[in-house]
């Protein structure tokens, strides 16, 4: 069984320590003499105000990246190579498109939960329906898989009992999100410190490891080596003879269904665009870029270890290690390039995964609390509830939504499915019929509530038919005409391109049932909207442009 020795634990809890002592310290600014808190709820939920762009961008990537990322990506990036940073690279270029054309939507509407966009926009059936789909959603799937994966990773590495790791890292989480928005903003920058420090250190002895046995030093020459001896492992677009071509089918990562994944995640989630709604729109903007920035340096942290684990097994360095039930478990690569790191360094690793894990669990934990309190118990169970008892009520959801995903977690079977591939799946059937009614209802005036709720409903149940309808069915005809057709003439649609065909029938459905309704006389909510706002500062897109043009020239080198 792995540990950490001595000196890996003094890291950690010097990390644990800064990260507490600063919330604690941030917390205690926003706090009265008589340790009431400052403000309102809007205060306690979203920061309204007070979070700098830094701070911003910073949170946004602290709760983007965690156990699914750290590990599940590390393994994606261990099985089927560079291809995957493509989740990562194009997001870069999906924040931008956000800042500049959702953000603004939102703030000009002073709109602070995503229910609440939909009940101005629509009507209140369908902010309901969503509201409690989200809970679920959040709750079931999210919460809990980042609960298990990272409770998994930390146990692997510290040898520690897994239920005590998810117990600690539920607590360690807690602590944090109890102080709000504010001190989760704020300490998110600490954890984005240490999570990009640890993972840049595990990266650059990775790459020394590689280049180490091979006779050689260096990570420049260790990165070489990768690409001579896992070229494969370095081609973003795959061929359709690629083994990997059902989660990565081709240019649709480019043109198709990534799109849809991505805008769908960073425009219309409470989980991210939380951090931003509460910022004036240069300052959110701000954040969004710099996250957008942040976000082409993940693939470094998070799939080049993936890759030298790789090579290394290849060439025999690890064995056992990378092996489950008697399988190669892919996802077992970080942690096990973690456990081979020297003491100290393995100190800051693990305190980066860890980091990673809590503030991914804190932002999703503050979501939950804030969906839960102004569009559930605000409108439906306390009406007029005062703002102290609001945000009463947001600290009880977090403590609640923590147990429920401890209880829920272990029972998931998360880690056969690969977390990062579980919450794909699950979130994929909802997500084209989620964002049809969100870009409909920010740009197209004649959307009805009716035509909203035919995207929800009947963008999942399309979803689910194209998930286990062509399995069912011999489709073996298919394979001349170029289709993928792997066995026994069973055919899968790739997911990326599932989600592109559901997200085409919601918006022809939408715009249907919307042209008829209008015909009708029904009446539709538009929102305020000036062409002005959706203009950037020359700063902006100055960055933008820079950002834009590094993806464009990483993906010209590794096509």
């Amino acid at each position: 069984m792995h540990q950490l020795a001595t000196l890996d634990y003094i890291v950690f809890f010097v990390y644990f320590l800064i990260v507490a002592g600063y919330g604690i310290w941030i917390y205690n600014r926003k706090t009265g003499h008589d340790g009431t808190i400052e403000g309102d709820s809007k205060d306690y939920f979203l920061a309204e105000g007070s979070l700098t762009w830094w701070a911003i961008g910073s949170s946004l990537i602290a709760s983007n990246i965690s156990a699914e990322q750290f590990v599940g990506m590390s393994g994606s990036g261990f099985k089927m190579g560079l291809a995957i940073a493509t989740y990562e690279w194009m997001a870069s270029i999906t924040l931008i498109i956000v800042a500049v054309f959702f953000i603004p939507v939102y703030l000009k509407n002073r709109i602070f939960t995503m229910p609440q966009f939909l009940h101005q926009r629509y009507n209140g059936t369908v902010a309901m329906i969503m509201a409690i789909f989200w809970l679920l959603l959040y709750v079931v799937v999210n919460l809990t898989s980042i609960l298990y994966l990272g409770a998994i990773a930390v146990s692997s590495i510290a040898g520690l009992n897994l239920n005590f790791c998810m117990y600690a890292l539920a607590i360690f989480a807690v602590i944090i999100t109890l102080g709000g928005m504010k001190v989760i903003g704020f300490t998110d920058v600490i954890q984005v410190f240490f999570l990009i420090l640890g993972g840049l250190a595990t990266t650059y002895l990775a790459l020394n490891l590689v280049a180490k046995h091979n006779g050689t030093t260096g990570v420049l020459n260790g990165f070489h080596l990768l690409t001579t001896q896992a070229n494969d492992h370095f081609h973003m677009i795959f061929k359709r003879d690629n083994p990997n071509y059902i989660d990565l089918p081709g240019l649709t990562v480019l043109l198709g269904g990534m799109w849809i994944v991505n805008l769908n995640y960073w425009g219309c989630n409470q989980y991210i665009t939380q951090r931003a709604l509460g910022a004036d729109l240069p300052t959110a903007r701000g954040g969004l870029l710099f996250a957008a920035f942040l976000k082409l340096l993940m693939p470094v942290i998070v799939v080049l270890p993936g890759i030298a684990a790789y090579v290394l097994y290849k060439q025999n360095v690890f064995g056992s290690e990378m092996m489950q039930g008697g399988e190669l478990n892919p996802d077992r690569a970080y942690p096990v390039l973690l456990n081979i790191l020297p003491v100290g360094l393995k100190g800051l690793s693990f305190a980066a995964l860890t980091a990673a894990v809590v503030a991914s669990l804190a932002g999703k934990a503050n979501s939950i609390a804030t969906i839960f309190t102004l569009d559930v118990y605000k409108k439906v169970l306390n009406v007029d509830a005062s703002e102290k008892r609001m945000v009463a009520v947001g600290k009880i959801a977090v403590v609640v939504a923590m147990i429920l995903g401890v209880l829920i977690a272990p029972n998931l079977g998360i880690d056969k499915k690969g977390g990062f591939q579980y919450i794909q799946e699950y979130t994929g059937f909802v997500s084209p019929g989620i964002f049809a009614m969100f870009i409909l209802g920010f740009f197209w005036k004649k959307a009805t509530s009716s035509a909203a709720l035919f995207a929800t409903i009947g963008g999942f149940l399309l979803s689910v038919l194209l998930k286990f309808l062509p399995g069912m069915m011999d489709l073996s005809f298919l394979a001349p005409f170029g289709f993928s057709v792997p066995v026994a003439g069973r055919y899968e649609i790739p997911f990326l391109d599932r989600m592109g065909f559901v997200f085409v029938f919601c918006i022809i459905g939408m715009v249907l049932i919307s042209l008829l309704e209008n015909a009708r006389g029904v009446k539709t909510n538009g929102l305020e909207i000036e062409r002005s706002m959706f203009r950037p500062n020359p700063t902006f897109t100055a960055g933008a442009t820079l950002v834009v043009g590094l993806i464009v020239a990483l993906y010209s080198v590794f096509w």
